[in-house]
């Protein structure tokens, strides 16, 4: 079973620089999210988890960003559980994101 893999924010921003084709969701909450996210992330939650999952690109990859890098493991394992290829949890999180800035 693949598992997910750790991203630090260095290694984001050289793929988005890059033009690397990413699917970037955001597991925080909605004030949170609207506060500040990274440029093209989806702000996911329970309520459209289901309907992301349905209309994704499973062979695209994932990279899950929660408050600091520690929820989004546990998203991204789940992630993979539900047929993503390759997924990658934020380490340190959007705080770590914005840190680098």
């Amino acid at each position: 079973m693949t598992t997910y893999q750790h991203l630090s924010v260095a290694q984001l921003k050289s793929k988005l620089a890059n033009n690397e084709s990413l699917q970037i969701v955001d597991i925080r909450d909605p004030a949170s999210f609207s506060a500040g996210h990274i440029q093209g992330a989806f702000n996911l939650s329970n309520d459209n988890l289901a309907d992301y999952i349905r209309d994704a690109d499973l062979d695209q990859p994932l990279v899950v960003v929660c408050y600091h890098g520690i929820s989004s493991q546990g998203a991204s394992a789940y992630m993979i559980e539900q047929g993503f290829d390759e997924v990658y949890s934020l380490d340190g999180g959007f705080q770590g994101w914005q840190e680098s800035l």
